[in-house]
Order: C-alpha cells, then sequence, then structure tokens
C-alpha cells in the first residue's frame, strides 16, 4: 500500500501543470515549456537582476524569469547592453537562482561571449551553468548563431534564442522594428526555423509586427515568445523596471505599466527624509535601551 501510494504520488508529480500558478516542489524545466506550446497554454516571463526583486516574482508565479543583460540598461547605468560583460552575467545570475525555488532560470549570454564561435560560446555557458547555477542561456541571432545554439545543446546546455531586434546588434540594427517587407519576413522565417532546428526550446521575438509574429508562431514546434510581437505568441516577456514602472523616461509602446513603483519609491524617500530633517525620526520606539 506504501509503495502504491508512493508510486501515485510521484506520478502526480509528473504530470504537466499549468506553467503560471502550477504548483509543484521542483524547478519548472524546459520540457515543461514544450508541454505548454501543445497544450496551446500562454505563459508569462519577467527580467530579474537581484534575488530579492526573483523571490517576489517567484512568489507570484511567475514560472520562467530571464537574467537579461538588459541589466546593463536598467542597473548598472549603461546606455546600451554591449558594456555588459559574462562576469557580470554571472554575479546577477547567482543572485536570481539564490532567491527563487521554482521558476527556470534563463541568463543572458552577453556581447563578446559568444560571437567568435560555438567553442567560445561553450565556455561563457559552462560559466553561468556552473557557476550561477542557470537552468538554460539565452542567446541572440538567427542563422549566424546556429553552429553555438547546435554545440551548447548538444552539450546539454537548453538554449534559448532570441531573433528580430537583437540590442546586441544595436550599432547596426538601431532600435526599429524588424521584418518588414517581403524579404527581411522571409529572412526572419529563416532565423526561427534555423534556431529550433539547432535545437533551442524556446525562441524570443523582439519588436516584430503581429502578423508575422503570429506567423512564424504557428510555423514552430518550439514557443515563441514576445516582446512587442503582437498578441499570437506563445508567450510574453518585460523588462521588469518597465513594467512595474520604475524606469523613467518615455517607454516604447509594447509596454504596459502595472504599478508606478517610481513614483512611489520617491515619495517614500521624501517622506524618510523629511522625519530625518524635522527630527520626528527615530523616535522612542525605534531607539534600542
Amino acid at each position: 500500500m506504501t509503495q502504491q501510494t508512493e508510486l501515485s504520488a510521484a506520478q502526480k508529480e509528473s504530470r504537466p501543470t499549468a506553467l503560471y500558478g502550477g504548483k509543484g516542489t521542483r524547478r519548472v524545466s524546459v520540457r515543461d515549456i514544450g508541454l505548454a506550446k501543445d497544450r496551446g497554454e500562454k505563459w508569462p516571463m519577467l527580467t530579474a537582476y537581484d534575488a530579492m526583486t526573483a523571490s517576489v516574482f517567484d512568489e507570484a508565479g511567475i514560472p520562467v524569469m530571464l537574467v537579461g543583460d538588459s541589466a546593463g540598461n536598467c542597473h548598472l547605468g549603461y546606455d546600451t547592453t554591449v558594456p555588459v560583460t559574462l562576469d557580470q552575467m554571472v554575479m546577477l545570475s547567482a543572485a536570481v537562482v539564490r532567491g527563487t525555488s521554482r521558476a527556470l532560470i534563463v541568463a543572458d549570454l552577453p556581447f563578446g561571449s559568444y560571437q567568435e564561435g560555438p567553442t567560445q560560446a561553450l565556455r561563457s555557458a559552462m560559466r553561468l551553468v556552473k557557476e550561477a547555477g542557470v537552468g538554460a542561456v539565452k542567446l541572440e541571432g538567427g542563422e549566424r548563431s546556429h553552429a553555438q545554439i547546435k554545440l551548447l545543446v548538444d552539450a546539454g546546455i537548453p538554449v534559448m534564442a532570441h531573433i528580430g531586434l537583437t540590442p546586441q546588434s544595436v550599432h547596426t540594427q538601431g532600435y526599429r522594428v524588424q521584418g518588414r517587407g517581403e524579404e527581411a519576413a522571409q529572412q526572419l522565417l529563416r532565423d526561427a526555423k534555423a534556431v529550433q532546428d539547432s535545437g533551442a526550446f524556446a525562441v524570443v521575438l523582439e519588436l516584430v509586427p503581429a502578423e508575422l509574429a503570429a506567423e512564424v508562431t504557428r510555423a514552430l514546434h518550439i514557443p515563441t515568445v514576445g516582446i512587442g510581437a503582437g498578441p499570437e505568441t506563445d508567450a510574453q516577456v518585460l523588462v521588469w523596471t518597465d513594467a512595474l514602472g520604475l524606469t523613467g523616461g518615455k517607454m516604447p509602446r509594447f509596454v504596459k505599466k502595472y504599478a508606478e513603483l517610481r513614483s512611489v519609491m520617491s515619495e517614500a524617500a521624501q517622506a524618510f527624509a523629511e522625519d530625518v530633517v524635522g527630527g520626528t525620526f527615530p523616535q522612542e520606539e525605534h531607539s534600542v535601551r
């Protein structure tokens, strides 16, 4: 009876559950991501760059988090993602892994850590897997990154690909919609199929016309993750500081703000400062005797 009970529990645990809101005692895996595509289940992904923020998103049920090189813009003060180093990505990724228990953690391979070829890509990805403990890595490029993706997957490292607008190529692409026009659309389709054929378990489509993103999603058996790519991709990702209203300045059209943390934090900082200047903080209850 005990063995049957244990077997039943194991079988129950192995059954696929909803990615968002699902319960379990293990981390979300790339297999879970593929099964969600088969079920037609959409799922959310947010960026995270530190343990505390990641723990909040993990508790909220976010099933996949991306430690993006967007940390360069959001947290490190760079104008682009290009200056971000592999050492920085290892440190940030390790913090996010430590702050979570359920989410699949995907880490970006930063600019200069895989462009030399497959061998460099493997060395870099191994650091993120071994030192930071991530469950997968992400790299930019379609056909041009075919060999890198294939070697990583063959070595047992899951890869999420990234096509369309690729921020590491800002100096050649700029920040503009990709895939407009017949020739560009066909190239995007070729890129999508190339990363799938290379073994990628999912692909990010950034700043791509919604109709083209829908066509790519229908053409692939791996999930598509949209950012500025319309509503018909399998998943959606946003940079968390954009989505929660912490980023200042004008936001891209595709960003929806779900909170206004910048104003909340500013008001709290001012209230603290005024209490200190006015002598009302600390009071007796904040003091040790």
